[in-house]
């Protein structure tokens, strides 16, 4: 029975983070699962007990420790830093939430707040964008990036502009939109592989390109899902959050990882 089940667990979730063979059925829907329980229990259990108010300081209090975490994932893959399960996604994911907590708690009693978050998770990115920049090997895939992500920027404020809808989660669109530019450089022009169970097919079938509809219906689904499920507005912000967080991250990842790479 134990053999089985560390067989399964290395199967499904232990080999795809050295091997780079990428998301599964499985593990997809797990990590869902965990991270859905992750933003209840953070906002519910840490957030509002410490009454950090869901606003655009806490956007910009976690964006240092997102860009830390991110690189330093790209750092792994790129052979500057060895790998570890802690630096490996899901693993990157628990470090920097584990590594941001203390600052958050400081900043709450000492009110503070977001000062020393900002200043740490900060000096935690400058490290690893130092390590990135000392290491790199071709900046053009960041200049792909740029060039993807500036044109569905101009569209995304244009239709912000149009119709606005909460500022908190037009952070979380330019994310995920930045994160389809780094996505669509690295399949289309570097013949990079989709991890990503569902995208994955999508790709085969319609080209790198098809993540720019796909990523914007979702986008609209979950904007709509949050404002008619969640009623509590700092609730609902916080998940906005969370979303911005899931789109930046791979969006400092991949243009890293390819300046490193290629």
């Amino acid at each position: 029975m134990l053999e089985s089940l560390w067989h399964f667990i290395n199967q499904y979730f232990i080999q795809p983070m050295y091997t780079r063979s990428g998301y599964n059925s499985i593990n997809t829907l797990v990590y869902a699962l965990l991270f859905g329980f992750g933003v209840i229990y953070t906002y519910k259990y840490i957030i509002k007990p410490l009454k950090i108010p869901v606003d655009e300081r806490l956007f910009w209090a976690v964006t240092p420790m997102v860009v830390f975490g991110a690189t330093v994932r790209a750092l792994v893959d790129g052979g500057v830093l060895p790998e570890n399960p802690w630096l490996l996604t899901p693993g990157i994911f628990f470090t920097a939430f584990f590594l941001i907590l203390p600052p958050i708690f400081l900043d709450a009693k000492l009110k503070l707040y977001p000062k020393i978050t900002i200043g740490w998770g900060s000096l935690l990115a400058l490290w690893a964008t130092y390590m990135l920049v000392a290491n790199a090997k071709n900046w053009r895939p960041y200049e792909l990036t740029l060039l993807h992500t500036f044109a569905s920027w101009a569209v995304v404020m244009a239709f912000y502009k149009w119709k606005p809808f909460d500022k908190l989660y037009l952070y979380a669109v330019l994310a995920h939109m930045y994160d389809m530019g780094s996505t669509v450089a690295a399949i289309h022009f570097y013949h990079y592989r989709e991890v990503h169970w569902v995208e994955s097919h999508l790709v085969r079938w319609f080209g790198a390109y098809a993540y720019y509809p796909w990523i914007t219906v979702i986008l609209i689904v979950v904007y709509y899902a949050l404002k008619y499920l969640v009623t509590d507005e700092e609730e609902r912000r916080f998940w906005y959050l969370a979303i911005y967080i899931l789109g930046l991250g791979p969006a400092v990842r991949d243009p890293a990882q390819m300046v490193l790479q290629i």
